[in-house]
């Protein structure tokens, strides 16, 4: 398990070394612990860039797939099965695409404007905890290092703006900043309140407290008040409807990115969705306790009869994969329900927008603080006993059933979510035969 920026997997030299064996030359490569810091470093960033090019397109092709399922539409399906490579066909007329700029613009910024928004984005897939090994970067600080990184992409966003010579683009620029500034409060705090709990802002940390069935995760144990405060501010952070204010199409006729054209308008369109997986990733991390099981034990346990610390060979890389399976799968369900608000809910007014966090979410995140401050307080070993006594505060009582009652509205949801779709698509078919 390697947790830190200088450590590399066992494996990594004992393959080395089978490959030289190979090739007939006689190299130990545990002599050379630098060499194999680097080829790690080379690796595991080879890896994170992949995947985030791989994720981003597929998240293209999913959004236009389940926004045509809820508004009853087909969505892509001429190009490659099913319209499975209508992303690539975009991808290739993007690249080919007349990269257009005109007199006055400030050409250099205007270049740079695209690069700078995307790079957090790239940065944040090296945070993101897949697995208990599948990481690439574990910081003491990690949770405070996120959400310093991400502050750097609005200042892409308002360069974009302002290079670009045009109103509309600097308005757009402008909303932005004004909007990041904005949600960025409640989002850290909501943070605040997880590192309050754990004691650490190491994420990787925060993930291994919340071991255990889902009743341990954060979203359940503390109050689900965090979870909303975080997942809405993060919607706000990666400009997502109903916060899209800087890409208002009927006012600024797109915004920032009005000039864009070809590859450097795609880097601001991959950036956005690879910031909401990012985001998604971290709300699983947070709060739906990263890539543990939900029911407290994973199937590899179960074949082998051992647990995760002794836990070796084949049967290591299937606990990883479960691991990446149950992180994915809660990642994804935050996408959907992203994907979900935008075919749902029409854009914010920018007073409507501004006063939500001011007015609203940022009270809040301080009420919400000091409830988990009582929170801590009454689970720590030294608390008052007649606190601890008190059973509906006995947390070893009252979690249990406030994952069941979160359980069972979800259940209900998926089931309201399906009947609707049967019974509209029943009213459609007994219109069509009228």
């Amino acid at each position: 398990m390697f947790q830190t920026p200088t450590d590399y997997p066992a494996w990594l030299p004992q393959l080395l070394n089978y490959v030289s064996n190979l090739l007939g030359l006689s190299i130990n490569w545990a002599d050379f612990g630098a060499v194999l810091l680097i080829l790690w470093a080379v690796v595991i960033f080879t890896l994170i860039a992949t995947a985030a090019i791989t994720s981003v397109t597929f998240l293209v092709l999913m959004e236009r797939k389940v926004l045509a399922w809820m508004t009853q539409r087909k969505g892509p399906n001429r190009v490659g099965p099913w319209g499975t490579l209508q992303t690539f066909a975009d991808a290739l007329k993007l690249l080919f695409k007349e990269d257009i700029m005109v007199t006055g613009q400030d050409k250099f910024l205007f270049t740079m404007a695209p690069a700078i928004f995307f790079l957090p984005a790239f940065v944040f897939f090296g945070l993101i905890p897949f697995t208990d090994q599948l990481l690439a970067v574990a910081l003491p600080a990690g949770a405070l290092f996120v959400f310093a990184i991400s502050s750097i992409s609005m200042v892409g966003v308002v360069l974009a703006g302002w290079a670009s010579n045009n109103k509309y683009s600097l308005l757009g620029g402008m909303r932005s900043a004004a909007q990041a500034i904005s949600y960025e409060i409640p989002l850290v705090m909501a943070v605040l309140a997880v590192v309050l709990f754990t004691g650490s802002m190491n994420i990787s940390q925060i993930v291994q407290a919340q071991q255990g069935p889902f009743w341990n995760w954060y979203g359940f144990l503390l109050t689900p008040l965090t979870l909303a405060i975080f997942f809405i501010s993060a919607l706000a952070e990666v400009n997502r409807i109903p916060f899209d204010l800087p890409e208002a199409e009927s006012e600024l006729v797109s915004g920032y990115n009005t000039e864009y054209s070809g590859m450097k308008f795609a880097l601001f369109f991959l950036a956005e969705y690879a910031s909401l997986f990012a985001m998604s990733a971290f709300t699983t991390a947070f709060f739906l306790g990263g890539y543990h099981s939900p029911t407290g034990f994973f199937l590899m346990e179960l074949i082998t009869g051992q647990g995760v610390a002794n836990i070796t060979g084949l049967a290591q890389l299937g606990l990883q994969v479960e691991m990446l399976f149950w992180f994915m799968i809660k990642t994804y369900a935050f996408i959907f329900l992203a994907m979900w608000i935008r075919g749902t809910l029409p854009r914010l007014k920018p007073d409507q927008l501004m006063g939500f966090s001011w007015k609203f979410l940022i009270p809040l995140s301080l009420v919400n603080i000091f409830a988990i401050a009582i929170e801590k307080y009454i689970m720590l070993p030294g608390g008052k006993p007649a606190l601890q006594s008190l059973p509906l505060l006995n947390t070893q009582t009252l979690a249990p059933w406030l994952g069941w009652v979160v359980a069972a509205v979800f259940i209900f949801w998926l089931f309201f979510l399906l009947m609707s779709r049967l019974l509209s698509e029943k009213l459609e078919a007994r219109l069509a035969r009228r």
